[in-house]
């Protein structure tokens, strides 16, 4: 997904909140557009790292997937740090 995208999903949480005005409902109510936008936002970032954890983290598997799963998350991880600011 591009930025424009993630954009609408930022737009569409932010009407969520607006119509739904308590916290617990909220929560609920909009839980599938947060968890679409930090997605997309994470995809717009470090999209090698996340496509790499999606494909190889998507089912069990062997000891060997695991093992790559893992690293996958890993490399996701230092990726969204080297983004994040003190």
């Amino acid at each position: 997904m591009d930025a424009r995208g993630c954009e609408r999903l930022h737009r569409a949480l932010i009407e969520c909140h607006r119509r739904v005005p308590s916290d617990f409902a909220r929560a609920s109510a909009c839980r599938h557009l947060n968890s679409a936008l930090a997605q997309c936002l994470v995809s717009e970032v470090c999209p090698d790292e996340s496509e790499a954890v999606r494909s190889l983290c998507a089912s069990g598997g062997t000891a060997l997937k695991r093992s790559q799963c893992r690293q996958a998350q890993l490399d996701l991880s230092v990726c969204l740090a080297s983004h994040q600011r003190d």
